[in-house]
């Protein structure tokens, strides 16, 4: 894809797991208010999912914004695929397709 060491990093993240969240923070410890809202809707549906602290390196942080063309965090990645940021993921759980979304991927889910 590129020859951004930086950008291989994300692309080797989103990879190796089948929902992907670039964070502010860590789920157990998210360090904004739209970090901590994804990490409970993923929570909620019962997603397993891996995540990257982007304030814990600014590579990351800066780089994750040029992957995708998007100028925020956190961005969420399912199967390889960028769904989108806060916003959009709460409004997709809102409407109940998130977890539809999840099913037709095939991602596993535990009991809620």
């Amino acid at each position: 894809m590129t020859d951004n060491p930086v950008h291989e990093r994300i692309k080797t993240d989103i990879d190796q797991n089948e929902v992907m969240l670039f964070m502010k923070g860590t789920p157990v410890f998210p360090q904004c208010g739209f970090s901590a809202a994804v990490v409970q809707i993923l929570n909620h549906v019962g997603v397993k999912f891996g995540s990257a602290d982007v304030l814990v390196d600014p590579a990351i942080r800066d780089g994750i914004k040029e992957f995708t063309n998007w100028p925020t965090v956190p961005q969420l990645y399912v199967k390889g695929e960028f769904v989108g940021g806060c916003d959009i993921i709460r409004e997709m759980f809102e409407a109940g397709e998130l977890e539809q979304m999840f099913e037709e991927k095939g991602i596993a889910r535990e009991a809620a």
